[in-house]
């Protein structure tokens, strides 16, 4: 088996069918560990606020989607630099690949700067514009705020991520981005919780705590981010032996890879507003159901992520994989990767939806303990699991034709799947009594809808 993943693509060899497969699941493991990691730890930052109370947790869940607005927007214009430097990779052309990644670095910081000021701007006014009762707005309104500030660390951690898989290293994002999801529960703790004495087998302890609650819980956020924001930049541009930036050599921006950035960066920009717009919208559907639906639609959508995390990890590799393929003009070899990584993802996917099924209860007590919000979030949960199987597949079909630098076609299939299948149908069943569940209803059917047409693109692409 070839170990190196760059010499195994640009090789004259033929990877055999087993080869493709133990190369793309060495690539997608590391990946797959730190969104699980992440999603564990994610369970333990939510239970922390749900101990608050449902109204820190609705305070939190009402501006949910709007901080994935944002970060959304931030992942897209990575992904203009981040699929060029793959296919540089590819293409073995080093100092294109060290260009694209200063390049790459200092717009979307700019980028993400602007969005700073945005945020800013629109957090006061934000939950209620959403329609969130008037007692969670002012703790909503700092949350979002936080987040907002915090934007450039964020987006400085992301872009050396996602630039250390382009070439292929998986391992040191997927340790930094674990290791943010422990400091994150340990800032949180000292954050969230005031000042307590703790029975530890048989051993008092008093920890410092700050008390801050839902706002905690952001700042909490905000240091582990700027701990592994600092990481993630070492190991990128000063370790990384592709990407090492050396002040001696001059910055230039190309025109050329401007324009590509944004052929790539403007559709999947499009495609990220059209799916979290879709949510924000999903959310001012369900928040006039009161505290308790809006506190268990947020539990529901963090329990459910268990699932789908691994297809988010397979979907970096699978970006990875087909963009090097391209960069090593091995169209045939890109496509088969797209599909072992679809196949993949779907079956691990529909393996833990059938485990969730039944553990579910378990997890979302974990979270919240208010029996009325655990029933509702458990019964709005269990009817989206039938959609995993379709889900897994949007979800890395969509990496890999991101690859392939396909995003225009894909961003306009979402807006179609989510706008007129998911908000259409959630707003008539939601309004017609179904509450909350018709709200789920309506999204398993969307993302059933959504993976047969990503399969069929993939399927019918010629790249």
């Amino acid at each position: 088996m070839i170990s190196n993943l760059t010499t195994a693509i640009r090789s004259n060899k033929n990877l055999s069918f087993k080869e493709k497969i133990l190369l793309t699941w060495k690539l997608s493991v590391p990946a797959m560990i730190a969104q699980l990691t992440s999603i564990v730890m994610q369970y333990i930052d939510a239970a922390m606020v749900g101990h608050i109370g449902a109204e820190a947790s609705a305070a939190i869940g009402v501006v949910a989607s709007s901080t994935w607005l944002l970060g959304s927007l931030l992942i897209a214009v990575i992904y203009g630099f981040s699929v060029q430097i793959s296919h540089a990779v590819g293409a073995n052309d080093k100092r294109r690949v060290k260009n694209l990644f200063k390049q790459g670095l200092v717009i979307t910081v700019l980028f993400a700067v602007v969005m700073l000021v945005l945020g800013v701007l629109v957090s006061k006014p934000l939950p209620r514009i959403l329609g969130a009762d008037e007692k969670i707005c002012v703790e909503a309104s700092k949350y979002f705020m936080i987040y907002a500030l915090s934007l450039p660390i964020c987006q400085i951690q992301y872009f050396c991520g996602a630039s250390l898989q382009a070439t292929g290293n998986m391992k040191i994002p997927g340790m930094l981005e674990s290791a943010m999801c422990v400091l994150d529960v340990i800032f949180n703790f000292f954050f969230i919780f005031p000042t307590a004495t703790y029975d530890i087998c048989g051993i008092k302890i008093t920890p410092p705590g700050l008390g801050l609650g839902v706002t905690g819980a952001a700042l909490g956020t905000a240091a582990s981010q700027l701990v592994i924001a600092a990481a993630m930049f070492y190991f990128a541009a000063i370790r990384s032996e592709q990407l090492r930036i050396n002040l001696k050599e001059r910055l230039f921006f190309d025109i050329n890879t401007l324009k590509s950035a944004a052929k790539i960066s403007i559709p999947a920009a499009f495609e990220q507003v059209a799916l979290t717009g879709a949510q924000i919208m999903s959310t001012g559907i369900v928040a006039p159901l009161g505290t308790v639906a809006i506190a268990a639609n947020s539990f529901a959508v963090t329990a459910e992520s268990l699932c789908y995390m691994p297809g988010y990890g397979l979907q970096s590799s699978a970006s990875t994989l087909v963009g090097q393929a391209i960069g090593a003009r091995k169209k045939k070899l890109a496509k088969s990767f797209a599909w072992i990584t679809v196949g993949m993802g779907m079956v691990i996917m529909t393996l833990i939806a059938i485990i969730m099924y039944f553990i579910c209860p378990f997890l979302i007590n974990f979270l919240s303990p208010d029996t009325e919000v655990v029933d509702l979030a458990i019964r709005v949960l269990r009817i989206e699991l039938l959609a995993e199987t379709f889900f897994g597949a949007s979800i890395i079909a969509a990496g890999a034709l991101r690859g392939a630098g396909d995003t225009l076609v894909p961003s306009i299939m979402n807006l179609i799947s989510i706008w007129g299948v998911r908000i259409t149908m959630s707003y008539f069943l939601v309004g017609h009594g179904y509450g909350l569940v018709g709200a789920w209803i309506a999204m398993c059917l969307e993302l059933i809808f959504r993976g047969i047409i990503f399969l069929i693109r993939l399927k019918t692409t010629k790249w």
